[in-house]
């Protein structure tokens, strides 16, 4: 495992090296600063505008990979011109907005009802989504560590799958991860062939950059976290931009 700071930053010069590249990105805290709750994050007003440029600056090849649900990316951006998978990547779909690969349903109801009941009696901050739910702890950090107790058991009995990230708790179905939505975008066009980057900040980030270095990619770290699986690193969402021109 390697901090950030010791990893060197990426050369823009190899955004335009031989051979297509392909730019998976992540949202929250790559793109965008992490906010006190999901609701509360900036998002500069053009931003689906200029990903967009930049999707056709890569001939297409850029997709946002996020937890968010898509519905929630858009309710943020507006409508999203480019491929993107939401739910930790069980949720995919290209610039076009066709499904890539089988959608997922929500998850039982009596899940969400117990999910509501925790949350409601720690005090912290529940989000359902179309393919999961999420409990988020920045407000209540003390909190953490019997959610986790609580999301494993839950996920144990409903054969779900826990995914972690800053303050943030959540349960998914069982296979959906950031690694399955690279793969899936690179076995259809435009990202065939390409050589995927994947950019993220959080624990569920370092899926996405093993998979793109399945496909002799790699992945860039965003902020102060240690990596197993990047090559490079950037401070902060505005390092990002600066990287990408975006």
């Amino acid at each position: 495992m390697t901090m950030p700071d010791l990893l060197p930053p990426p050369d823009p010069v190899m955004l335009a090296a031989d051979g297509p590249i392909s730019l998976f990105l992540d949202f929250d805290g790559t793109l965008v600063d992490i906010a006190a709750t999901p609701d509360s994050i900036h998002v500069p007003a053009d931003m689906a505008l200029r990903l967009a440029a930049l999707a056709e600056r890569f001939d297409g090849r850029v997709a946002l990979i996020s937890g968010r649900a898509i519905i929630d990316l858009e309710r943020h951006l507006g409508p999203v011109e480019i491929a993107c998978a939401g739910s930790h990547g069980s949720d995919c779909r290209s610039a076009d907005g066709l499904s890539i690969g089988d959608t997922p349903g929500a998850l039982p109801a009596e899940v969400l009802e117990r999910i509501a009941m925790f949350a409601a009696e720690n005090d912290v901050a529940r989000e359902d989504k179309p393919h999961g739910a999420a409990l988020h702890f920045r407000a209540n950090p003390s909190a953490e560590e019997n959610g986790l107790i609580f999301a494993q058991a839950l996920a144990g009995k409903y054969d779900l799958q826990v995914k972690r990230g800053k303050c943030v708790i959540e349960l998914v179905a069982r296979g959906a991860d950031k690694a399955g939505a690279v793969r899936s975008f690179m076995q259809t066009a435009p990202f065939g062939g390409s050589r995927p980057i994947f950019v993220g900040d959080d624990v569920t980030d370092e899926d996405g950059m093993r998979a793109a270095g399945e496909f002799g990619g790699f992945g860039v770290a965003v902020g102060e976290r240690p990596s197993d699986h990047a090559k490079y690193a950037l401070a902060c969402p505005a390092a990002v931009h600066h990287w990408l021109d975006l």
